[in-house]
């Protein structure tokens, strides 16, 4: 028998390193395969109970709301609701009404001693502006007075484009003549007068 063979139970290569390596890299993905597990538990939970809060909320409100409705009653909301239309029709034909009172006013303060009118008539134009087109016919003493007054009313910021026309003498040698003119929108607006005549006093 050979005295030389030897034997060794020690091994040459450290095998424990790779041992540890492997169960390092799988405790790794196992931390983190735990941690994702928990965080999805943890979302969901949290939804869960946000879901739950949500509802509680939505119900809260929809008791509050029918107890809001409750106080009022269904006669008093249909009253209310008619005179918001008459309040509404009201200030809608308040603001479309056109002063023709305003015209003859300006009429008044702006037309000389040595003229005077025969015929009268208006006209809305624009609905939409208030815009008025007023037609006139009367009577001079003498073109120097038609020539004056033409003068004055075009010096007027509430009489738009005067225009004396078919100038003619009568047999008593007075000057007939038609005018034309329109009306500063807002001059004849109803809304706009009562407005002006508010601030004014």
């Amino acid at each position: 028998m050979d005295q030389n063979f030897q034997t060794s139970f020690i091994p040459k290569k450290p095998l424990a390193e790779d041992v540890v390596v492997r169960s390092g890299s799988v405790n790794i993905f196992l931390i983190l395969s735990i941690f994702a597990f928990f965080a999805v538990i943890l979302g969901s939970g949290g939804l869960y109970f946000y879901k739950g809060v949500l509802a509680k909320q939505v119900d809260t409100m929809s008791t509050n709301l029918n107890l809001a409705k409750g106080r009022f009653e269904p006669t008093e909301i249909t009253r209310l609701q008619t005179l918001d239309k008459r309040l509404n029709a009201a200030e809608e034909l308040l603001s479309n009404h056109v002063a023709i009172s305003q015209i003859f006013t300006i009429l008044q303060q702006y037309t000389l001693k040595t003229i005077r009118y025969t015929k009268f008539s208006s006209s809305i134009a624009d609905p939409a502006g208030l815009k008025v087109n007023v037609k006139m016919s009367g009577q001079a003493i003498g073109y120097r007075s038609v020539a004056l007054q033409a003068d004055m009313f075009s010096k007027n910021k509430n009489i738009i484009d005067p225009s004396f026309t078919n100038l003619s003498l009568d047999n008593k040698g007075n000057v007939l003549f038609d005018l034309d003119f329109s009306v500063d929108p807002t001059f004849v607006n109803y809304k706009q007068v009562i407005m002006n005549n508010s601030t004014s006093q």
